[in-house]
């Protein structure tokens, strides 16, 4: 049996990679005024963050249509007997659910849906797990049975430097945001139920990004061999620099370095940091 294995733009897995691993990405957008563009196609992260300085405003950001899941699975069943897509979480995107209802739809070829619950490199983690899986021929069964194993242990804690950005995309609540911009707080976030919520308030954003810091140290010290990811919104010199002391430290891990792109971008804002890890 042939797999294919399909995910969207914000696992932002470099186009090198993909075209290595024969992953197949659908972009979802960011619409500025009339002007949409998708992320990973015709628009960077840095030219993203430079556009909303030029414009002094948040874009929205749109997600993929049926149809063009739709035409990428036809278009797979010409050479393969099944699909592995795995989507970012549904609780802040209804792209998995289009991947769901496009797979209902399509005949010829057996499309599996994975919502990562997450996003961003970590969700990037599950793809690329599974696309390795493909190559070496694993069953479409074996690898979500994979999937399922990987989430018992995939984490990610991140910070912003504005709650703004997610009050006003709906990922966070007002409430929440309010109280973090009179106080000044620089809360850890995480995905809990599939969405975005406060872990801990915080009140500064180095002392944010040392708590989350200190989460990931507590898995890693185990010395158990592990995959990270530290991810960053326009803060590439701070990343690497993050990436190189904890790597330094930690031999058990395999550090990887990646971006907040357009689409979550939007929703974070400049400055984000996280890290992101799992378990081998």
């Amino acid at each position: 049996m042939k797999t294919a294995v399909v995910t969207d733009s914000t696992a932002y897995i470099p186009k090198t990679l993909r075209d290595k691993l024969n992953i197949h990405m659908i972009p979802l957008s960011v619409v500025f005024g009339t002007e949409s563009y998708r992320e990973e196609i015709d628009i960077t992260a840095s030219e993203f963050f430079e556009e909303i300085k030029k414009e002094g405003k948040l874009p929205t950001t749109s997600q993929p249509s049926v149809g063009m899941f739709l035409q990428t699975y036809e278009d797979l069943a010409k050479e393969y007997d099944a699909v592995i897509s795995i989507h970012l979480s549904s609780g802040i995107s209804g792209t998995f659910q289009g991947a769901v209802s496009a797979g209902e739809m399509v005949e010829g070829i057996d499309v599996n849906c994975f919502d990562s619950e997450i996003s961003c490199r970590i969700q990037g983690f599950y793809v690329l797990e599974a696309a390795r899986m493909a190559q070496n021929g694993e069953t479409p069964e074996r690898i979500m049975e994979r999937l399922a194993e990987m989430k018992q242990s995939v984490t990610a804690y991140f910070m912003v430097d504005d709650l703004s950005n997610l009050q006003r995309g709906g990922r966070l609540s007002s409430a929440q945001a309010l109280i973090g911009s009179l106080l000044q707080v620089k809360p850890v976030l995480h995905f809990q139920d599939k969405v975005i919520v406060p872990f801990e308030k915080i009140r500064t954003r180095k002392k944010a990004l040392k708590r989350i810091i200190d989460l990931f140290e507590e898995e890693a010290k185990t010395g158990v061999p592990m995959e990270a990811v530290v991810i960053h919104a326009c803060r590439e010199e701070e990343a690497l620099e993050l990436k190189a002391e904890l790597a330094a430290k930690y031999p058990n891990v395999n550090f990887e370095l990646s971006y907040f792109g357009p689409v979550i971008g939007t929703h974070l804002g400049e400055g984000a940091m996280g890290i992101g890890w799992y378990k081998k």
